[in-house]
C-alpha cells in the first residue's frame, strides 16, 4: 500500500506520518509537503531513516508535479492534510486559502482521478477538513455530520469549498473518499501562531497574552494524538462517502482555558499563582468570529469505538511539560517571518 499523506510535516500532519510509519511497517508512507512557515521537518527527525517512509518536497497548487509523482510512486490512498489553515491569516490574505484549499484540492483529485481510472478497488481519497465549515452555534446544539454548511471566515470558506469539490468527485466520477470534520487540535509540535503554543510560549517569556474581545467564545478541544488514531482508524475502517465528526468532547470558553494554561504553567515554572494571568490583554475582536463551535463525535465513537484518551486537562498538562522540554523547536520556529507577523497581527 502506497500512501501519500499531503502535509505531513505540519501539525497534524506530522502525527499522522508518525504513527503510520511505526504501526505499518509494510505500507510506503509518503509526505508530501511545500515546507512552508507550518512544515517543519525537525517534527519527523524520528523516523526520517526509516525505511518505509520517504519525503517529497512539493507543492500541491502544482497541477503537474502531483500528477508526475502519482504516476512515479503509484499512490493507493491520499489523506489529504495540506492547507492554510490559520483563521487570521485568511483575513488577512483570502487568495491564498483559495489557492491552496481550493486548488490545491482539485490538482489531488484531479491526479487520483487521472491515475486510478476507474479502477477504485483499494483506492481512497481521505480528505480531513474543518468543524468551522458548520458556521457557528448558539448557546445549546452540536454540530453534527448532516449540519448545513454555513463559513464566516474565509478560512471556513475555502474548507468547504473543498469538501464540496470532495463530494462532488465522488458523486461524479465515482472517486472513493472519506470525510472528517474535526475541532481545534491541540498538542505536541504546533506552531506558536496557534492559542495554546503561543500563549506557553508568551507566558515563559512574560509576553502579553492577546485574548479577542471578551474571550468568552467556546471551542472543542482535540489532543492531536487521539486525532491521529482516528485517521488510523477511518482510513481502515471508516465507509466509503461518509463523513465523519471527530472532537474532544471538550467544550471550553478561549478566557477559562487561558486562565486554566496561566494557573499550570505559573506551577511548572514555580512562579507566584496568578503571575501568568496579569500577562492577560483582551485586544479588538477579529471580523467574523464564530461564538460557539461544538462536536457531535457519537458516529464515529458508536461506529468505530473511537473516544479521546485523555481529558483536556490530562492533555494540557502533556503539552504544557512538551514545549518546556523542547525550548529549542519553540525558538527556531519563532524566529523570522513569524516574528514580523505576530507583531503586526498583535501590536
Amino acid at each position: 500500500m502506497n500512501i501519500l499523506i499531503t502535509g505531513g510535516a505540519g501539525f497534524i500532519g506530522s502525527h499522522v506520518v508518525r504513527l503510520l510509519v511505526n504501526e505499518y511497517p509494510e505500507y510506503s508512507i509518503f509526505n508530501l509537503d511545500a515546507l512552508t512557515y507550518a512544515g517543519n521537518l525537525e517534527n519527523l527527525k524520528d523516523i526520517e531513516s526509516e525505511r518505509n517512509y520517504t519525503f517529497l518536497k512539493a507543492d500541491i497548487n502544482n497541477a503537474q508535479e502531483i500528477s508526475d509523482l502519482f504516476k512515479k510512486y503509484k499512490f493507493t490512498k491520499v489523506i489529504h492534510l495540506a492547507a492554510e489553515s490559520h483563521v487570521d491569516r485568511s483575513i488577512s490574505d483570502p487568495l491564498i486559502f483559495v489557492k491552496t484549499n481550493v486548488i490545491g484540492t482539485m490538482n489531488l483529485l484531479n491526479a487520483a482521478l487521472e491515475n486510478w481510472k476507474n479502477d477504485f478497488k483499494d483506492k481512497l481519497f481521505y480528505h480531513i477538513s474543518t468543524d468551522e465549515v458548520y458556521g457557528t452555534l448558539g448557546d445549546t446544539g452540536l454540530f453534527t455530520e448532516t449540519t448545513a454548511y454555513d463559513p464566516n471566515s474565509p478560512y471556513s470558506a475555502s474548507k468547504a469549498s473543498s469538501d464540496h469539490f470532495v463530494r462532488a468527485y465522488g458523486e461524479t466520477y465515482g472517486l472513493p473518499y472519506i470525510i472528517s470534520n474535526c475541532s481545534n487540535n491541540y498538542g505536541p509540535n504546533q506552531f506558536p501562531e496557534k492559542l495554546i503554543p503561543l500563549f506557553i510560549n508568551n507566558i515563559v517569556k512574560k509576553k502579553a497574552l492577546p485574548v479577542y474581545g471578551d474571550g468568552n467564545y467556546t471551542r472543542d478541544w482535540l489532543y492531536v494524538k487521539d486525532h491521529a488514531i482516528a485517521i488510523d482508524l477511518l482510513l481502515h475502517q471508516g465507509k466509503i462517502k461518509e463523513t465523519y465528526n471527530i472532537g474532544g468532547f471538550n467544550e471550553w470558553k478561549n478566557i477559562e482555558l487561558v486562565q486554566l494554561l496561566c494557573k499550570i504553567m505559573d506551577r511548572k515554572l514555580n512562579r507566584t499563582d496568578g503571575d501568568s494571568a496579569k500577562l492577560i490583554t483582551y485586544v479588538k475582536d477579529r471580523p467574523g468570529h464564530d461564538k460557539r463551535y461544538a462536536i457531535d463525535a457519537s458516529k464515529i465513537n458508536e461506529e468505530l469505538g473511537w473516544k479521546p484518551s485523555v481529558t483536556f486537562e490530562e492533555g494540557l498538562e502533556k503539552t504544557i511539560d512538551w514545549y518546556l522540554s523542547h525550548e529549542e523547536w519553540l525558538d527556531n520556529v519563532t524566529k523570522g517571518k513569524y516574528r514580523e507577523y505576530y507583531n503586526k497581527q498583535y501590536k
